[in-house]
């Protein structure tokens, strides 16, 4: 199996349909967590190559658990996921430490490009 990649997404089906594009990309989706206090939890359990994030997200967005994860690990490679129109929090999650983003709904060229671009 290749790179190991932790999902970060409140809503199960995007959670879903990343898996299905990754493991067809051949990284193997270690875990999943649904909100940002979950996604911070597994990655130190876990240690996963690669972390796709959501931005809005219930109990702790997606900006804050970045801050968190890159304290814990400053090499973490998080990919945001976000919406249309999320312009600003992109550009603070980069500044919090995102590596790169990808629009919604995914495009499964650019999601695997995205990861491949950090390896």
């Amino acid at each position: 199996m290749g790179k190991t990649v932790l999902i970060v997404d409140d809503a199960a089906f995007m959670r879903m349909m990343l898996k299905d594009i990754l493991t067809k990309g051949n990284y193997e989706v270690v875990g999943e967590a649904s909100n940002g206090q979950e996604a911070v939890e597994k990655y130190q359990e876990l240690k996963p190559d690669f972390v796709t994030m959501d931005i809005t997200m219930p109990v702790k967005d997606g900006i804050q658990a970045t801050k968190e994860i890159m304290k814990i690990d400053p090499n973490a490679k998080i990919i945001v996921c976000s919406a249309m129109g999320q312009q600003a929090m992109v550009i603070e999650s980069i500044q919090a430490g995102a590596k790169d983003f990808i629009v919604k709904p995914f495009q499964a060229n650019r999601v695997i490009e995205a990861l491949q671009k950090l390896e």
